[in-house]
């Protein structure tokens, strides 16, 4: 037995919401399994599944369907980094680049952005992008997740350095 596709979706948006506010990218692998467990034995959606899946299937089911497209999802939208980078949402977009997620816009501009953690990917996919391309430039990196890690001046002044060293414009941390 599957289960059907209204279930899932109203589901999957259940979650979707709940990970919106427990701020599901920035949280730990650790933090997740406790969500993971709470939601397998919660009645309005591991009770919900298992009327469609064998109960020990219910958590995988959780993780892997409903939450598995979440993150990638949550990263492309464009619309909080075109905000910090003083960007338009309205600017012209000449290509969208994903993993580290991008864009190219109308105006030659380059912007990449993607979890602190990551920082070299995505400021060299900024770099890259434009490089060789005429008219085109590396003007920004949003950094996101950035709360921990690279809370520390000396930690994003080597970030920094190397934005500056690639010809990227503005570099934004976010939390």
């Amino acid at each position: 037995m599957s289960v059907p596709d209204e279930v899932r979706d109203r589901l999957r948006d259940l979650l979707w919401e709940r990970a919106d506010k427990l701020d599901w990218l920035a949280l730990g692998s650790t933090a997740k399994t406790r969500h993971y467990a709470n939601w397998t034995s919660d009645r309005q959606v591991g009770g919900v599944l298992s009327r469609y899946l064998d109960i020990h299937l219910v958590r995988l089911y959780i993780k892997d369907s409903l939450l598995k497209a979440y993150p990638q999802a949550r990263l492309a939208d464009a619309r909080a980094p075109f905000r910090l980078l003083g960007v338009p949402e309205t600017a012209g977009v000449t290509r969208v680049f994903i993993k580290p997620h991008g864009r190219q816009l109308s105006d030659g501009r380059v912007i990449s952005w993607g979890p602190a953690a990551g920082w070299k990917a995505v400021l060299m996919a900024a770099h890259e992008r434009s490089f060789g391309i005429r008219g085109a430039c590396p003007f920004g990196v949003v950094l996101t997740q950035s709360a921990s890690r690279f809370s520390d001046d000396a930690s994003r002044a080597v970030v920094a350095d190397a934005a500056a060293k690639l010809g990227i414009a503005k570099l934004v941390w976010s939390p």
